[in-house]
């Protein structure tokens, strides 16, 4: 699965399997199957008590309540800022998902601020970009 900010690459179903740009485990058996088998059963475990924490508001509050957080939750995770040097925090869908609480390797390893190549990104190349006036990565950071 390849993912990325501007230079995503498609993968095509009936062509080879590229492991220097995909990986050892994206293949179709990699997009059926989980990476580990404890994966399964925290991802199981997860939507289980998902869908029991909704089923309670909903007997609580009724069926509006879920309805209209469902909403907000597509309003707030559309939102972002514009660029510039501050990115998109996201903190009311994280504040609406409870992910607030959630403290990953990810939030302190590998900031991009503290590489010796970052580049400030430029503000109004960015809107441009956004806006479709010009071409290019909304913010490149690195050389």
């Amino acid at each position: 699965m390849a993912s990325g900010g501007g230079g995503v690459v498609k993968k095509e179903i009936g062509g080879n399997h590229d492991v220097l740009r995909f990986g050892v485990n994206d293949s179709v058996k990699g997009d059926l199957a989980p990476l580990h088998p404890l994966q399964a059963s925290v991802h199981k475990e997860a939507k289980f008590w998902a869908d029991k924490k909704r089923f309670g508001a909903e007997a609580i509050y009724g069926s509006a309540f879920n309805i209209r957080k469902d909403l907000d939750a597509q309003i707030l995770s559309k939102f972002q800022r514009p660029p510039g040097a501050l990115q998109s925090s996201m903190l009311g869908y994280e504040a609406l998902t409870g992910s607030l609480d959630d403290f990953g390797f990810e939030d302190y390893l590998n900031l991009p601020q503290d590489s010796e190549s970052f580049r400030a990104p430029d503000m109004h190349h960015g809107m441009e970009v956004r806006l479709g006036l010009s071409k290019g990565p909304v913010c490149p950071s690195f050389n």
